[in-house]
């Protein structure tokens, strides 16, 4: 796991930003503290920042190249089933001088070109530069684990890991107007857009090559799903395949020269990746976070529970509210790209607690996702599939709309809940979809800026993802669409950042193409049905497990929001990030919407109104120290 950044100029102008390499690289040094790697010639110039994962030699340092001096690889993420393509290689002559995943990669692409993507399992992102015609190839994972930033112009191809390396080369940054609209209703922003014009996310499972002054881009891999080619297997073996296929995502994922662990939150998907762990990781050690303050959320005792059954070195951080609020300001300023999904703070301090015992953690995520995790997917089902009681709640939305609603209390985000599902019964699926995805609609958002986004100037990159709805009665194609929007530009991002700035590298085996090419495979009614959510993963891991893990709500990572706006953080937005001067002078907001905003912050009925301003509040930190050259 690394950072990566490099340029490859196209003219005597673009040549000379190649002074900018050490400065690009060197701001990704929390990606990779272990070492710094450069490489110029006349017209290219590679950096590349090492987190020692596999083969920590000096040997496997980067940027790598072959024998022959010919070829270049810069390289962040791991190929798990690099030594099976190493002896397939072996057996065709190809020699090796590390023990890296890295030389694997570049010596496989240097035989087969671009079709060495289908042998990889890993995540990745990559840049391979050929000398001898000058000419970079670059590609992201399938699923978008890794990032992958670049940019294009008349004088050079740049690219990086992070915005933070795109910087020290002096771009633009004149702002992205449909960046910044589905910012402010997502609280991320999709792919392929950032929050500069000028610079693009190559989307997953894609690849370019840049030759001449042009680039050229092919996707390589899709989820292979077809609606009328379901698996006509029973249940029972369906299980048994899941089983095998998970395992071995995991073996594949314990491979490295450096300390695993795994995350353990207590809920059903860390729980069976540490489970399947520990039957080949003796003294697996496994790590947690509690919440001292906030009862409701802490899970703790489960993972507690599911440790002491798999016998696992177990470690707990418990934190207070004001050890969580302690971290807000490093998280803000590592953020180089507006991200609101505040749960990046709980994310962020396990990582760097887990940091101190390990190089590498599994995770569960992925799984909600792919097999109905969350209580959208329960809500989807039922407004797909309408019985009285949801048709009542439809019938009842103009009524729950004006009561009062807040994630604070039982009753209230109750109310909460069903003014949303009622709404969402009203709508096109469509519409509801990015309703509920949502934290603003376009209405609200239009009024928050001053020069709203009108559809015409860029498209809006959410209706591609949309497409994969279809006409919304296909579970399995809202599935496809959250792995599509919500999986690699939230909550990856989020994994990916936050990890990243702690140096430790997290490894998702619920991501492993064989695993979700198969559960693409799958009938709805395998994954969730009236009673139950990812209901093949619970009952296929159910012997593993702890019974009190099973019919409880779930939770998540919260943190009280709410709360630090109305208190800790008050005067930051009073008289500073939200003041009317402030905002007046930016010249981005319209000052009456942002008022209206504070008001009902500090009223008796918030609603939801603290992710919005947690989404203005990142937004405001991040341009005063990225977006205003």
């Amino acid at each position: 796991m690394c950072g990566i950044t490099g340029i490859l100029a196209f003219n005597l102008v673009g040549k000379f930003h190649r002074m900018h390499i050490a400065a690009a690289t060197q701001a990704l040094r929390r990606r990779g503290p272990d070492h710094q790697g450069l490489y110029t010639d006349d017209w290219v110039a590679l950096g590349h920042r090492r987190l020692s994962v596999i083969d920590t030699s000096e040997v496997a340092h980067q940027p790598m190249w072959d024998e022959s001096k010919r070829y270049a690889i810069v390289f962040n993420g791991e190929i798990f089933n690099f030594q099976s393509l190493r002896q397939d290689l072996e057996r065709q002559g190809v020699s090796f001088f590390s023990q890296s995943d890295t030389e694997v990669l570049l010596k496989l692409y240097i035989r087969e070109g671009s079709a060495c993507l289908n042998k990889l399992n890993g995540f990745f992102a990559f840049c391979i530069y050929d000398r001898s015609d000058q000419s970079f190839f670059l590609a992201r994972d399938r699923f978008g684990v890794k990032p992958l930033l670049y940019l294009i112009d008349d004088d050079k191809f740049l690219f990086a890991s992070e915005m933070k390396a795109m910087i020290e080369y002096g771009i633009s940054r004149a702002m992205s107007p449909a960046a910044l609209h589905s910012y402010f209703q997502l609280n991320y922003i999709p792919a392929p857009l950032t929050v500069f014009e000028q610079v693009r996310k190559l989307m997953p499972g894609h690849c370019m090559t840049v030759r001449h002054g042009s680039v050229s881009q092919e996707r390589y891999y899709e989820i292979p799903y077809d609606s009328t080619r379901l698996v006509t297997t029973g249940y029972q073996e369906a299980s048994h395949q899941l089983e095998a296929l998970l395992e071995t995502a995991v073996q594949r994922r314990l491979v490295a020269d450096v300390p695993v662990g795994s995350f353990l939150s207590g809920g059903i998907d860390s729980s069976v990746i540490s489970a399947l762990a520990s039957r080949h990781h003796p003294d697996l050690q496994t790590f947690s976070i509690g919440y001292k303050d906030e009862p409701f959320f802490d899970e703790t005792n489960y993972a507690r529970l599911v440790a002491s059954k798999l016998g696992t070195r177990h470690t707990v951080f418990s934190l207070s509210n004001a050890d969580l609020y302690r971290h807000v300001g490093d998280i803000l300023d590592y953020i180089d790209e507006p991200f609101a999904d505040s749960s990046a703070i709980a994310v962020y301090i396990l990582s760097k607690e887990t940091r101190k015992h390990a190089t590498v953690a599994l995770s569960g995520d992925g799984a909600d996702e792919l097999v109905s995790g969350y209580h959208k997917h329960s809500a989807w089902l039922r407004s797909i599939r309408p019985g009285w009681k949801e048709k009542a709640v439809e019938s009842a939305w103009p009524l729950l709309s004006r009561l009062p609603q807040s994630r604070h209390s039982f009753l209230g985000n109750k109310i909460r809940q069903l003014s949303r599902f009622g709404a969402g019964m009203r709508m096109h699926p469509r519409d509801r979809y990015q309703a509920w995805a949502s934290y603003a609609n376009e209405a609200q958002v239009n009024d928050l800026l001053l020069a709203p986004w009108n559809g015409h100037q860029e498209e809006n990159p959410v209706d591609s993802y949309l497409n994969n709805l279809g006409n919304g009665d296909d579970f399995n194609r809202f599935l496809l669409t959250d792995m599509k929007l919500v999986l690699p530009n939230d909550m990856l991002v989020k994994v990916d950042w936050m990890s990243m700035a702690n140096a430790l590298e997290v490894r998702t085996p619920f991501l492993d193409v064989d695993v979700v090419n198969f559960l693409f495979t799958l009938p709805v009614s395998f994954k969730i049905d009236a009673g139950i959510r990812k209901k093949i993963v619970q009952d296929t891991f159910r012997s593993l497990l702890p019974q009190e893990l099973y019919n409880r709500p779930k939770k998540g990572f919260e943190v009280p929001l709410l709360k630090w706006l109305r208190t800790e953080m008050k005067s930051v937005i009073l008289d500073d990030l939200l003041s009317a001067d402030f905002v007046k002078e930016q010249g981005i907001f319209n000052a009456g919407a942002i008022e209206a905003l504070k008001r009902q912050l500090f009223s008796a009925n918030p609603g939801d109104i603290h992710a919005r301003i947690w989404a203005i509040v990142v937004f405001q930190h991040w341009w005063k120290k990225y977006g205003r050259a």
